[in-house]
């Protein structure tokens, strides 16, 4: 019997395309999802612009200096070491940690704790599960009512995290690292709209939630908002690093997958077992094919298809062993007009692709069929 695992010729993400909507470590995103065997279409969704001559990061900085905080939550690492390398571009360094020895420094984990220290600093305390969820927790439980915390932001808000302070009676002072700007250029953010309202993605990945709802801001702009929700909501699965990414796609009514730990190598992985469990298997003709998005597999290999096979395949596939229509094939093809000659071309090409041709049966004067296992038809005949 085939054993896919007894053949490492492709890895668990061929034959699936996957978007890349990341501006920061996009190469990295990228690089993990093609060793596994992706298609990646990358479009950052907006840019991150570093506050280095920023008046805002500068007032922050100058007022934890001079107002000094009872607390101050680092919350990514990036974040914290852009922020003493700006302050050491003021010449402000100095002073910025002289005052952050003596506050409460609580950081959101470790590779924050790292950065933490790397300014040779260190954390009063750090949450195990790298939650703010956790650090609030903590902050509730202390007391915060008129304390002065200082929470240091990385492009992107924390829903809930600044309101819940408040209104327990801390004063807050954001420190606003980065800020979150369009892209420059559209054009790409465009066509991976595009490739992924025409089902051109079998996966949509988001690290951040500005990125998400720049993405759905621009589908508002161009009138395809509802063509990306239903897009999002059944065919294209949607992949956030972590919960506060999902934010503004749960507000469109949008549910995705997350990592239990929200780092690029967890997501990537989920991907590997999302993904291929979604694609169709088959026992056909005495094979094993399973068909992903833009290849199938046949007994374990891959074999790519061209965009109007794969059309005509999945409509096939739709009623398994069961007659399909030549006109009804056509009206499956992208573009193909009313000639019901464009089935045959695109049928003969699928065959072809496929190296077995007697995967798909002709049915003379009626249509095509995928000749799928007798032992099947039971199980297949009312899908």
């Amino acid at each position: 019997m085939y054993d896919e695992q007894q053949r490492p010729d492709h890895g668990p993400l061929a034959g699936f395309t996957v978007g890349v909507t990341a501006a920061r470590r996009a190469e990295e995103l990228g690089a993990l999802l093609q060793r596994r065997g992706a298609v990646v279409l990358h479009a950052p969704a907006l840019r991150i612009v570093p506050l280095s001559d920023d008046s805002e990061l500068l007032a922050s900085t100058k007022e934890v200096i001079h107002q000094v905080p009872d607390v101050v939550v680092a919350t990514t690492a990036i974040g914290f070491r852009g922020w003493i390398e700006a302050a050491d571009g003021w010449g402000l360094g100095e002073d910025l940690l002289e005052k952050l020895r003596g506050v409460e420094l609580l950081a959101r984990g470790p590779k924050v704790k790292g950065a933490v220290r790397a300014a040779g600093l260190t954390e009063e305390w750090s949450p195990s599960s790298e939650s703010m969820a956790e650090v609030l927790d903590r902050l509730l439980a202390e007391g915060v009512d008129g304390r002065r915390i200082a929470v240091q932001l990385h492009g992107e808000p924390l829903p809930g995290f600044v309101e819940a302070l408040r209104a327990a009676g801390a004063e807050v002072v954001g420190v606003p690292v980065y800020r979150w700007m369009p892209p420059e250029d559209i054009g790409p953010v465009d066509r991976l709209l595009d490739a992924t309202v025409s089902r051109g993605l079998d996966a949509l990945t988001f690290t951040s939630a500005p990125a998400a709802a720049s993405l759905l801001s621009r589908a508002e702009e161009r009138g395809l908002l509802p063509e990306l929700l239903a897009a999002l909501n059944h065919d294209v699965l949607p992949a956030c690093v972590g919960p506060v990414t999902a934010l503004p796609l749960q507000a469109q009514g949008i549910d995705t997958v997350q990592p239990e730990r929200f780092r690029l190598g967890p997501l990537v992985q989920l991907l590997c077992q999302e993904l291929p469990g979604r694609a169709r298997a088959l026992p056909i003709a005495g094979h094993r094919v399973e068909i992903r998005g833009h290849a199938v597999l046949v007994d374990g290999d891959l074999k790519p298809v061209p965009p109007a096979g794969m059309s005509l395949l999945r409509a096939l596939s739709r009623r398994p062993g069961w007659v399909v229509s030549r006109s009804e094939l056509l009206r499956a093809l992208p573009g193909a007009g009313r000639d019901e000659h464009a089935v045959e071309t695109a049928m003969a090409r699928l065959r072809t692709a496929l190296g077995a041709p007697k995967l798909i049966q002709t049915v003379v004067k009626r249509g095509y069929r995928l000749a799928l296992d007798p032992a099947a038809d039971t199980k297949y005949a009312d899908v």
